[in-house]
Parts: C-alpha cells; sequence; structure tokens
C-alpha cells in the first residue's frame, strides 16, 4: 500500500531531519564555548530560537508562506473548474477535507502546497499555471500536491524550513558579532588564561567560523535532498489518484518549456514548488538542485503504460533510473490499477476554443480579485474599470458612448 511507501520515506527522512538537528546543535555548541565561555549556553541559546520559530511556523506557519507567495483564497464561485478538480482529486486520495484553494497573480507557471496537517492544508496555483492547463493536466499538477497533503510532506517540509531558517539566522548573527565586536572580547577572554588559553581560542575561532560558512550550507543540501525524494512519491501518487500519468507528465513538459520565473520565490520556498520557480535552463548538480530532473520525472511517467499503480511507476522508475524507489513492503501488498482514457479536452491538438476559454475564465478571476469594476457596452466590448479610478463617468474606447462608473 501506498503507507509503506510513506513509511519508508518518513524515516529515511527522520535520519535527514536528525543530521540537520546535530548540524544546529553544533553551531549552538561553539557559538557558546567562543561568546559565552559555555558550550551549554549557546546549546540553549539554539534551541530557544529554534523552539520560538517552531511555534509561529506551527501557529502561523502556512499562512505566512502563502502571504509571502502572494496567494489569495477563492471560493467555489470564483472558479468552479478548478474547485471540481481539487475535489475529485480529494475523494481520490482519500483526504477528510478539501484543502483551502489560492490562487497567486504571476504569469509563472507553477504550483505548490502548504500547512502542518490533512485538516489544516491549501494548494495554490498561479494565474499564468491555470490559464495554460487543460483538465487532465489540472488534474495531475492537483493531484501531486494533494500527494503530498496525503503524504505528510508538508509538515515535514515545514520542520525542515524551520531548521534551516534556525541555523541560518544563528549563523548570520553571531558572524557578524564575530567580526564586528565579539571577537576582541573573546580574545581577551583567551589572553586572561596564558598561551595556552589564547591557543584554544584560537582553535575555537577557526571552528566557530568553519561552521558558520559551512553549516547554513550543509542544511540546505539537506533541505534539497528531501524535497527532490519526495517529488517522485508525489508524482506516483498523482498517476495513482488520476489513474492518467500522461496528464501529469504534459503538464511538466508545458511548466519545463516556460523561462518566466515565479516573482515572489525565494530560496526557503523554493522545493514548495512543483517545479524550480526559478527556472534555470541549465541543470545544476544532484547535490544543489531543488527538484529532480524534469526530463526523468516526465519520462518514468509515460513510461507507465501498463497501469496506474505503485508497482508500474516502480517498474518505470527503474527502467529510467536503473534503481527502485518504491521498497518492497510497499510493493507486495500494491493493488494493480488500470489507466483511463482520456478526457475530450486532451486531443493531440487542442481546440483554439477552449484556450480562448480557459483564457477568459481566469482572466476574469483576476479581474475581480484585484476588485476591477465591469462595464459591459452594447457595443460588445468589455470595459474593465481599475479600482483607483474615479471620475463618474468612461467612454468606450470603440464606439465612444459614455457609461457611468460603477460604484
Amino acid at each position: 500500500m501506498i503507507w509503506e511507501q510513506i513509511r519508508s520515506n518518513t524515516v529515511r527522512s527522520a535520519w535527514l531531519v536528525a543530521l540537520m538537528g546535530v548540524i544546529l546543535l553544533a553551531l549552538g555548541y561553539v557559538i557558546g564555548l567562543f561568546f559565552f565561555d559555555s558550550a551549554i549556553a549557546g546549546l540553549i541559546i539554539a534551541l530557544i530560537v529554534w523552539a520560538i520559530m517552531n511555534l509561529v511556523a506551527f501557529a502561523q506557519g502556512d499562512q505566512i508562506l502563502l502571504s509571502v507567495a502572494g496567494a489569495r483564497k477563492i471560493s467555489k464561485q470564483d472558479h468552479p473548474r478548478l474547485y471540481n478538480v481539487v475535489e475529485e482529486m480529494t475523494i481520490a486520495s482519500g483526504l477528510k477535507k478539501v484543502p483551502d484553494i489560492y490562487i497567486i497573480d504571476d504569469p509563472a507557471l507553477n504550483a505548490f502546497s502548504t500547512g502542518r496537517n490533512e485538516d489544516h492544508a491549501a494548494v495554490a496555483i498561479t494565474s499564468g499555471l491555470l490559464q495554460k492547463l487543460n483538465r487532465d493536466e489540472l488534474q495531475g499538477v492537483m493531484a501531486h500536491e494533494i500527494g503530498h497533503i496525503k503524504n505528510r510532506d508538508i509538515l515535514l517540509m515545514m520542520l525542515l524550513s524551520v531548521l534551516l531558517g534556525t541555523i541560518v539566522i544563528l549563523a548570520w548573527y553571531a558572524s557578524r558579532f564575530m567580526f564586528f565586536g565579539g571577537m576582541a572580547g573573546g580574545n581577551r577572554r583567551g589572553g586572561s588564561r596564558g598561551g595556552g588559553g589564547g591557543a584554544a581560542v584560537v582553535i575555537i575561532l577557526v571552528i566557530a567560523i568553519a561552521l558558520m560558512i559551512l553549516a547554513p550550507i550543509f542544511a540546505q543540501l539537506i533541505y534539497f535532498a528531501v524535497s527532490r525524494r519526495r517529488e517522485y512519491l508525489a508524482d506516483a501518487s498523482s498517476a495513482l489518484y488520476t489513474r492518467y500519468p500522461e496528464g501529469l507528465a504534459s503538464a511538466l513538459e508545458k511548466l519545463g518549456t516556460s523561462n518566466v520565473k515565479v516573482q515572489r520565490a525565494n530560496q526557503a520556498t523554493a522545493p514548495l514548488y512543483i517545479v524550480n520557480p526559478f527556472q534555470k535552463k541549465a541543470s545544476l548538480s544532484d547535490l544543489t538542485a531543488t527538484h529532480p530532473p524534469l526530463v526523468e520525472r516526465i519520462r518514468i511517467l509515460r513510461s507507465m503504460d501498463g497501469g496506474a499503480g505503485l508497482a508500474e511507476y516502480e517498474r518505470a522508475y527503474r527502467q529510467v533510473k536503473g534503481q527502485g524507489v518504491v521498497p518492497a513492503t510497499a510493493l507486495s501488498g500494491a493493488a494493480a490499477v488500470g489507466l483511463r482514457a482520456a478526457s475530450a479536452e486532451s486531443g493531440p491538438i487542442e481546440p483554439a476554443a477552449e484556450q480562448v476559454a480557459r483564457a477568459r475564465e481566469t482572466s476574469d478571476l483576476m479581474w475581480r480579485m484585484n476588485n476591477y469594476r465591469t462595464i459591459d457596452c452594447p457595443c460588445g466590448t468589455r470595459l474593465r474599470v481599475p479600482p483607483e479610478y474615479r471620475r463618474p463617468s468612461v467612454q468606450c474606447p470603440h464606439c465612444g458612448r459614455v457609461h457611468q462608473t460603477p460604484g
């Protein structure tokens, strides 16, 4: 069953979380030795900062991430097609509650999920991606994000991001204090102990500087490693929930051809997105990449020609990567899942009318969300009046009719 795969990934990720915790404690230990002559003091400071950040993350972490991304919540009336797709994938996955749905006003193509559990989860999609995808592709992307929720990735990534943030904060402030004021204090403490004490301070100083430089780097590599591994499981979940792997594969193909960057993404939120939000065409090494290569993910999904279950994903993964990803315990209990046919929208050549309808559907939503007022002129022109427009009337640029400004 999928739960065996979740458990296996959770165990592996727990080791990486523990390793990141060791980096945090080592940094606190060295900071305590250098600045306070007490390793315990440094450990306590590190744990206090981490505890405070965890409290903030669990209380408002999802809302902070959504706010940073510029996401705004919508209802079923705002975009019925998107809402229906999320409802369908929620039922297919077995989630108890439909995640909150958010739109990001951004022409880039991307999406992500966040929250701390199934009851407090959200999916967010850019307006650019919403306009670009047909129904099968939209199902694939939303099933991928709901897969992250179902597989408990959202909680893990929140914990890791808090750990990473704590390490970065401690390293940044400690290095500034060391070079702009604390180093002199450290030297005085070493000088008061004699030559041996001075040598010890130099050693501690070298270790402290090395940790302050390397700790954030190592922590971020761990953060990226966990993110990359869980993308494969979310892809497998998407294929399972939709029974149509080509939907996600086609969506990823569209995502990969876009060179528009997400405007409000940053290094901390990058692993949350379905693809790298910075869209660098030249792929980085596996260590520094936030996501698995898109080409590999697409090839795996398109190699699932015998079914949409875990066993078929494992077979396709081995065919592309030469190694396995699904544990044997999960495969032994995995049921066969047949493929479904493509929907009417997913033909080899998409009708132009479908593209126009999606563009209008998405643009109408964004006009409403940005509080634009609409005037339908008898000549067929639809006027959009921005909220800051204060004049009592507006003239149609096509026929010249003058209309009273709504509101």
